[in-house]
């Protein structure tokens, strides 16, 4: 039998069991005897006993027996239900061999932690008792403190002088050998809290730390906002004290992790126990960035003053102390290369406001008397401007902006790290090339600008080359240098309008994806449109667009001539602006900004996306043109611009700066197809001042309304280049019209823009092969817009349209045909005669003056000179 089987009953009177029981009846430490034992009759349980001799019933009965088998063996039904929890009782009594579910805890024995608590069934038994919960919460806080103080005990108190040993951030050409050396190692000196001013230790107690002199060191409510904020994901800045700040800034890095917090927590508990407030003071002002390489007070009121701490005025106390908010918002030098909204106009807007701030809180704090506060807010005061620092003259301020630029952008070091220095950084600028395209800028200044002309002064150049099937930024030309007062990166900026180098964008569009009417058939180049000036565009049910006014919009041409309907080869080769307004409203200007974008475009450089939009009115940098261009010239291929391929610190690599991927942006023939049509500018069109280079390139030229700005975009298989140039307001940096700049009535694509590249990519591709282009086959089907002539004529290659006489060029593409209506040309009373004097009556086309219209796809338009949306977007970038 098993032997979790409960024994038979045994026999109740007589045999060992009557005999033990008589034993014990008097044994200390037993039962009381039974009632019967005694004798009494009281003792008998009567008619409830079986036998006819009386006998002794044992524990009074069977209700106090099975008490006392509950008692001594956890109970009958538990003893027979193991799956209540308990065990079975094993032969012999509770202590017997048999064994349960789970071992039962010896009588007189107690668990270090009952839990699941003994005794207890059902819910009960999972409850912890609050002996258990009160020992738990002791144990937790005591191994908190005992952390916290082994914390307190291991950590040191930051030294200012040991974060004034800033290093150099190192610079290498493509080739390796060192370009500059810069950094905030020299721009940096401590001074004792004698040499600060009262004005400027008040102006940042005010500002950041109210109670500074009565709290601990630690703001425990706003460590726990940041925790809670990290550990959601969200922002982790704001609520420390300056003691917080000091520790941060000479001990600890930028980042915001959990473990950086608490390091921080235990030093600053260190520091507020150990350092004078005037100590603590003294360190935090003498480690904090205040922008322009500048670490430190002395350092800070020599760049921005010019002048000693010491002698710095309350009003210029409160502004060096706004811009520990954050320089690259504060600085009214403004700083788009990191981030766009950082213009000078803003940045001055929210330094005064801050500024005027910062002293209203000085008076309220009693820091400034009446009078004092009177004087200091009577005036904004303007710090003097950016100067250029050792090393950091010509293109080489330039490189190293947008080589900073990228590494902030494509790592998670933080600006102020990397402004520490000792970093060594590895670029893809190629000394070379930075150095032809400088020369040939200023050669061409030289010849065609004088700058004692007044429509010669405010010009400026910003240009970029890039290498197509890589992405590599081989030369950049960013401006006249900051020795010169220059700190605006020319090649990295938008806001400059691109003009018709846009209209490749819109041909490869139609290519790719059609018109609404044509059911994904791509169009081919080979299609006509009309060419006649003030074209009213139609909406694709062939209503006509309307301009803010509801009066039928008019696109314009630079050109009177009527062209009628011509091929879009033919319309690209003279920029042509009208075929391609109605182009790009037939195939959807959304389609064509998403093959800008494709191709390399920033999101946030586009215009408006109404017609105009197919004529360049989105602003993108040079860089970004450059790049996009370089699409076309790999067959559809793009890679994202690049200007670094390593950084290294301690001799340790950083991660983020793999190479970029590439990716397919159009079909190969598509690509192949705007190619071949780009030739046929420089060979026939707007272009033809590029024929000089000598070797197979593609380009186009471009140009904006009123001549306010002028690009030449152009590429071989080796290298892309974008070459813009525009004048701009030094006082607002609004651009203003090149018309009569260089001796010229205006300035077009294919004058200056055109002989800086053609210079420049004479000397960049010296002694390089001739690769040409790939053949491009023949692209989609010929469709004509409303109203052109019929029949439609077949595809007919044209090596050359213009200059010779072929088949494929007929009477329509030349002359009107058919003749134009009034409305559609010379309604306003103009001459239709051609007036520009370019080749085959043709100009670069450009942006007009056109009212914009009130069918629109979407709203995001461009800004001015000074904007930013550059290579890298900012973020950002």
């Amino acid at each position: 039998m098993s032997e979790h089987r409960r024994k038979p009953p045994q026999p109740q009177g007589g045999g060992r069991a009557a005999a033990r029981r008589g034993q014990s009846g008097s044994s200390p430490g037993r039962r009381a005897a039974p009632r019967g034992a005694t004798g009494s009759p009281s003792d008998s349980y009567g008619s409830g006993f079986s036998g006819s001799e009386g006998e002794e019933r044992p524990y009074g009965g069977r209700a106090e027996a099975r008490r006392a088998a509950q008692r001594s063996g956890g109970g009958r039904r538990r003893a027979a239900d193991p799956g209540r929890g308990g065990r079975r009782a094993a032969p012999g009594g509770p202590n017997g061999p048999g064994r349960g579910r789970g071992r039962a805890v010896p009588p007189g024995r107690k668990r270090f932690i009952d839990y699941p608590r003994a005794g207890k069934y059902g819910v009960a038994r999972w409850v912890p008792s609050w002996r258990l919960v009160t020992g738990l919460f002791i144990g937790f806080f005591g191994s908190l403190v005992a952390i916290t103080g082994i914390g307190y005990a291991m950590v040191g108190i930051p030294k200012e002088d040991a974060a004034a040993k800033s290093e150099n951030n190192v610079y290498y050409w493509k080739d390796g050998s060192q370009m500059v050396a810069t950094g905030s190692g020299q721009n940096r000196q401590n001074v004792t809290i004698d040499k600060i001013p009262k004005a400027m230790r008040f102006a940042v107690i005010s500002a950041e730390n109210k109670t500074f002199y009565e709290d601990s060191g630690i703001d425990p409510a706003g460590i726990a906002r940041a925790l809670a904020n990290m550990a959601r994901g969200g922002d982790t800045q704001g609520g420390s004290t300056i003691t917080q700040q000091f520790v941060k800034n000479t001990y600890l890095s930028q980042e915001q992790t959990l473990s950086r917090k608490f390091k921080e927590l235990f030093i600053s508990i260190k520091v507020g126990g150990e350092l004078t407030k005037d100590e603590i003071l003294q360190g935090y002002l003498n480690t904090s960035y205040y922008g322009r390489g500048a670490y430190g007070i002395q350092a800070a009121a020599q760049t921005y003053y010019g002048k000693d701490a010491v002698k710095l005025t309350p009003s210029e106390c409160a502004f060096l102390a706004a811009l520990l908010k954050g320089p690259t918002y504060y600085d009214p030098a403004g700083n788009e290369n990191l981030d766009k909204s950082a213009t000078p106009q803003a940045n001055r807007k929210r330094s005064e406001e801050r500024w005027s701030w910062i002293l209203g809180e000085m008076r309220k704090d009693d820091r400034l008397t009446e009078a004092e506060y009177q004087e200091a807010i009577k005036e904004y005061p303007k710090p003097q401007g950016l100067k250029a620092t050792k090393g950091m003259t010509g293109q080489i301020s330039y490189l190293v902006d947008t080589a900073k630029k990228y590494v902030l952008n494509h790592s998670e070091i933080s600006q102020t790290e990397f402004d520490k220095g000792g970093y060594q950084i590895y670029t893809t600028f190629e000394k070379d090339k930075v150095d032809a395209l400088a020369k040939a800028v200023k050669k061409i200044e030289k010849e065609r600008l004088d700058p004692k002309r007044e429509l010669d002064k405010y010009v400026q150049f910003g240009a970029a080359s890039v290498k197509p099937n890589d992405g590599a930024i081989v030369a950049i030309y960013g401006g006249a240098g900051y020795e010169n007062d220059h700190f605006t990166n020319n090649a990295d900026t938008s806001g400059v309008p691109v003009g018709s180098t846009w209209k490749p964008f819109v041909l490869a569009a139609a290519m790719q994806y059609g018109r609404y009417d044509t059911d994904g058939v791509g169009l081919s180049p080979m299609s006509k449109y009309n060419g006649n000036d003030k074209l009213k565009v139609r909406n694709q049910d062939g209503s006509y667009v309307l301009d803010k006014d509801d009066n039928v919009f008019l696109q314009r041409n630079e050109s009177k001539r009527a062209w009628g309907y011509i091929t879009l080869r033919k319309a690209m080769e003279q920029s042509i602006n009208t075929p391609f307004v109605q182009l790009g409203w037939d195939v959807g200007m959304s389609k064509v900004r998403d093959v800008a974008q494709k191709s390399g475009i920033l999101e946030d450089s586009f215009a408006t996306l109404n017609p105009s939009f197919a004529l360049g009115t989105s602003t993108p940098s040079a860089i970004r043109m450059a790049d996009a261009y370089a699409t076309f010239a790999a067959s559809g291929k793009h890679t994202n611009p690049y200007s670094v391929v390593e950084v290294k610190k301690d001799g340790q690599p950083e991660p983020g700066f793999t190479k970029p991927k590439v990716t397919q942006a159009m079909l190969p023939n598509v690509a192949n197809n705007v190619t071949d049509t780009l030739e046929n500018v420089i060979e026939n069109g707007t272009g033809q001042n590029a024929k000089a280079l000598g070797r197979t390139a593609a380009g186009k030229t471009g140009t904006t309304d009123e001549n306010k700005s002028a690009w030449f975009v152009g590429y071989t298989q080796q290298l892309s280049t974008a070459v813009a140039m525009f004048r701009e307001n030094p006082k607002d940096h609004r651009l203003l019209s090149m018309n009569g700049t260089a001796g010229e009535d205006s300035i077009h694509g294919g004058d200056v823009p055109t002989e800086v590249w053609t210079e420049y990519m004479k000397v960049a591709l010296e002694g390089k092969r001739d690769l040409g282009f790939p053949d491009a086959e023949e692209i989609g089907e010929i469709q004509d817009a409303v109203g052109a002539p019929s029949p439609t004529p077949s595809f007919t290659p044209e090596p050359s349209e213009s200059a010779t006489p072929t088949p494929s060029a007929t009477p329509s593409e030349t002359a009107v045909s058919p003749t134009p209506t009034a409305s559609e040309s010379c309604q306003f009373g103009f001459q239709c005669e051609d007036s520009s004097g370019g080749q085959n009556g043709g100009s670069d086309g450009g942006v007009t003056s056109s009212p914009t219209p009130t069918t629109t796809e979407t709203d995001n338009s461009g800004g001015n000179a000074n904007g930013n949306g550059g290579i890298f977007g900012g973020p950002s970038g």
